[in-house]
């Protein structure tokens, strides 16, 4: 099983944009064994390209013939090492997975009896009712894992499942037969102790362990008994993180970082009356509430975290050892190719320098074939994610 073929380029015409991807693919495709035949392709395409979007897919349907499509616009699309934000590109893959294997869906085309393992789900973020969405899509499959992300754009929003559609949820699910490793990292550290919210209305959490959760925002930002207007530069740079009780331990990684079952909302509001916040989300009493703040090394440390982690899960258990008649045992799972989905608060720009990101997965993982894009809000489980990044690598024993 090789790796899958990836390319990627920067145009202000589509057309020229894919007349220099294919021969980067094609020439990945000589490279195969014989007989070597895409089933599943993946395409990311920045809002540059939307407008023409049932152009382009009609397209790669006429150039690779019989590959399955799925992918999403974004403000911006990543690539093995580079990133393209607020430019016009394109950023490919193609796999060889057999079809039995994997299942495109969409709101006119159901999973059907198609037995799930996991699904890649890309959204549109003006879906109403999405979490509930998110949540069913994820009980019909057999590990309740979804990875992906919603669609960003500053002008026509779209996703891609053999066709071009808007609105509602599309992707691609895959059986037990396709292998893969995905995990979450957070971009936000938090700045105080995980709480029980205590009493909430609607959006507005009025007490946290008991204590008006207005002071303990200005507490936590070593402002205790200030007048909330004198505090409102730093509260406008702070953020909540809400993680349920079930998730225990998991809702930090370790001491002073978020673990992958934290979900990062906005403050939209303060209700200086009750002493209350208002949270971008419907908070529930029981659940857990730390404020932070988005930290730059933090997430830097937190997205080597989590490759090391992946690289650790493919590793061998232990040294390669003869078997009977002198064969080597299976070497560890290698990558076959990888997607990243990242906020589209995420990228360069919160990096440092341009790639910087994706520079990072790469040095982790090594050059593996490898395709994203610059969401606005990420899926991971059944959960909406934002500031995260989500790192799926699709893997075969050596």
């Amino acid at each position: 099983m090789q790796p899958f073929l990836q390319a990627h380029a920067t145009h202000p015409d589509w057309r020229l944009a894919l007349a220099m991807v294919q021969p980067q693919l094609e020439a990945q495709r000589r490279a195969r064994e014989a007989g070597w035949t895409p089933t599943l392709g993946w395409v990311y395409l920045t809002d540059h390209y939307a407008t023409q979007a049932e152009a382009l897919l009609a397209e790669l349907q006429k150039r690779w013939p019989g590959v399955a499509w799925v992918g999403s616009v974004g403000i911006g699309v990543a690539a093995s090492g580079v990133e393209y934000v607020d430019e016009p590109a394109l950023s490919l893959m193609l796999a060889d997975l057999p079809a039995a294997d994997f299942r495109l869906f969409s709101g006119t085309r159901p999973l059907g009896g198609f037995a799930a393992h996991a699904a890649l789900v890309h959204a549109d973020p003006g879906t109403p009712d999405l979490p509930e969405l998110l949540a069913d899509l994820s009980g019909k499959t057999d590990s309740g894992y979804l990875f992906g992300g919603l669609a960003s754009s500053r002008g026509r929003t779209v996703t891609i499942a053999d066709a071009v559609l808007q609105g509602g949820l599309s992707g691609v699910a895959f059986g037990p037969g396709v292998a893969l490793v995905s995990r979450v990292t957070q971009g936000c550290q938090p700045i105080g102790p995980r709480r029980t919210i205590t009493a909430v209305q609607q959006n507005v959490v009025t007490r946290l362990d008991g204590t008006p959760a207005l002071d303990c925002l200005l507490a936590d930002l070593g402002l205790p008994g200030r007048d909330p207007r004198e505090a409102l530069p730093q509260i406008r740079r702070t953020l909540v993180g809400l993680s349920d009780p079930a998730d225990g331990a998991d809702g930090l990684a370790r001491p002073g970082a978020f673990g992958p079952d934290t979900r990062v909302r906005h403050l939209i509001g303060l209700d200086p009356a009750q002493r209350g916040i208002a949270v971008a989300d419907q908070p529930e009493a029981g659940q857990q509430l730390a404020f932070c703040q988005r930290h730059t090394e933090a997430a830097r440390r937190d997205l080597v975290r989590i490759c090391a982690e992946i690289r650790e899960e493919l590793a061998p258990a232990h040294e390669p050892a003869l078997l009977q008649g002198g064969a080597a045992e299976p070497a560890a799972a290698t990558v076959r190719g990888a997607v990243y989905v990242s906020c589209s608060g995420r990228g360069g720009p919160h990096f440092g320098a341009p790639s910087a990101e994706l520079q990072i997965v790469r040095r982790a993982l090594g050059d593996v074939p490898l395709v994203g894009f610059f969401a606005n809000g990420e899926i991971a489980r059944h959960h909406l994610y934002g500031y995260t990044g989500v790192l799926t690598v699709f893997t075969s024993a050596g």
